[in-house]
């Protein structure tokens, strides 16, 4: 679902997921020299921060696009799918995922290849998704819906198997039960600002699974999807072509024993 689409989600979604990343990084106990692999690095913004920590940052993305725009920063970043990475046992003092583990068919198994890498005492951390959303993260979807676009059959859906509850009790339980202890998550809520032109162009430029469903649907339908977008972007206007869109997000966290 990202294939092609990295221009795109640079230019929007990009410094939306950006915000957590100091959080991020504090919760993997990412200072000077640490050994940290950043999994689904995208256009590579947790692993330049690591890097400024004095880090020894490794990248990794499933999307080759993504790759090149990490490489381009100075990152060393290669190709990797979950739940198989081109990693030793034990490489790395801390991993972190900014917003990977929502994009990923294996939950668990991903997560146990992560516990591999790990050494005796490192530690993961991990954003993702809340089930409880910020206003802000409806705008679009309210948009397609009253637009009359119909969701494509082909969007990636998780396997009832692998799905698990959407909340810090949920993510904590997950990472438990991957082997890790100590294992915690907390909500984070943010505010994200972003021009109006630049929070369509996700939608355009088929990022995400809002993107895959804008982009599938016959062009009267994106004018009419436009068009409320429009509309229901005045709920969050703080000034001229501008808005407040208020997120929610799960931060998780643990340890190797």
């Amino acid at each position: 679902m990202w294939q092609g689409r990295t221009e795109a989600y640079a230019g929007s979604f990009a410094r939306l997921c950006a915000h957590p990343v100091g959080a991020l990084l504090d919760a993997a106990g990412v200072g000077e020299g640490t050994r940290v692999l950043d999994v689904g690095t995208g256009t590579g913004t947790a692993s330049v921060a690591a890097r400024e920590r004095g880090a020894r940052v490794s990248a990794v993305d499933a999307d080759a696009g993504m790759v090149a725009a990490a490489r381009a920063r100075g990152l060393d970043a290669r190709t990797g799918v979950l739940p198989e990475l081109p990693y030793r046992d034990g490489e790395f003092d801390a991993v972190v995922g900014n917003f990977v583990l929502n994009h990923v068919g294996r939950p668990r198994a991903a997560l146990a290849e992560l516990h591999r890498l790990l050494r005796p005492g490192g530690r993961i951390a991990l954003t993702t998704w809340s089930a409880r959303r910020g206003a802000g993260q409806d705008l679009l979807g309210r948009a397609c819906e009253a637009g009359g676009a119909v969701p494509p059959a082909y969007l990636p859906r998780l396997d009832p198997a692998q799905d698990w509850a959407r909340t810090e009790d949920g993510l904590a339980e997950l990472l438990g039960g991957a082997g890790f202890i100590e294992a915690e998550a907390a909500e984070l809520t943010w505010e994200h600002r972003a021009g109006v032109e630049e929070w369509w162009s996700a939608a355009v430029g088929g990022v995400a699974t809002i993107g895959l469903i804008v982009t599938s649907q016959a062009p009267e339908t994106v004018v009419r999807i436009r068009r409320e977008y429009e509309r229901l972007s005045a709920e969050h206007t703080v000034a001229e072509g501008q808005l407040a869109l208020p997120h929610i997000a799960l931060l998780g966290s643990g340890q190797r024993a």
